[in-house]
């Protein structure tokens, strides 16, 4: 087989390219030569492409609403208030109150894409190839790793303004109070903007995931020859 050259940037990027270079060794002869560069360049238009793609379709109206794997539900302490209010009648007020928790994320994951984009860019060949070269959930493990403080900050901000944008404020102000007035029942008072900011973070890297899994298994799915060959050395390992 013809082997491919990997062409070093600097010194300190060839260190732990060894099991990257077997695989590309064994790749079939023809195969265009792909250096270091490249293969960051292509991790990084996989990256920003999936986050384009899927991130996205989370700040569209009903994102995460009429999204079933993403969909925010109640946390196990407010599945009693929901229970309760329908039980006395009260169904479109439970209703409106999930409602405007999902609104909310809606509006928070707009602050997502900077952050992804940052990082990705700032991505080194190490990472990019411990990302290629590992399982199918490497890459949003990788973003989940160096994003996760930054989204929290962002997001959890914009949730708390997006509660009093969208009326979450009021309607969850709402259904406490009403709750808390059946008799016997016993009063809550949960935090919804941090609960909504982690479970709004957990939609994002669901999301990102299901782009990773389509681009490592499905080939149509490498939009451009950087990606197709990019990605042929992962599907040599």
């Amino acid at each position: 087989m013809k082997k491919i050259v990997l062409i070093s940037l600097t010194s300190s990027l060839i260190l732990g390219c060894a099991e990257l270079q077997q695989v590309v060794n064994q790749l079939p002869q023809g195969s265009v030569g792909l250096s270091q560069l490249d293969i960051a360049n292509g991790l990084k238009e996989a990256l920003d492409n999936g986050i384009e793609k899927q991130v996205s379709k989370l700040t569209a109206t009903d994102g995460f609403l009429k999204n079933e794997a993403v969909k925010i539900l109640l946390p196990e302490e407010l599945q009693k208030v929901d229970k309760g209010l329908r039980d006395i009648g009260l169904s479109s007020l439970a209703d409106e109150g999930l409602k405007v928790l999902n609104r909310a994320a809606e509006d928070a994951v707009k602050q997502a894409t900077p952050i992804f984009v940052d990082v990705v860019k700032n991505m080194t060949f190490n990472d990019a190839k411990n990302i290629l070269m590992g399982d199918n959930s490497a890459a949003t493990s990788y973003l989940q790793s160096t994003t996760s403080t930054a989204l929290y900050s962002k997001f959890n901000p914009v949730i708390q303004n997006s509660f009093a944008k969208v009326g979450a404020d009021k309607v969850w102000t709402n259904i406490i109070t009403k709750y808390n007035s059946i008799p016997l029942v016993k009063k809550v008072n949960p935090d919804l903007t941090d609960y909504t900011t982690n479970k709004a973070m957990e939609g994002v890297f669901k999301m990102i995931a299901v782009e990773e899994q389509n681009i490592r298994t499905s080939i149509s799915s490498r939009s451009s020859d950087l990606l197709k060959k990019v990605f042929a050395l992962q599907d040599q390992k």
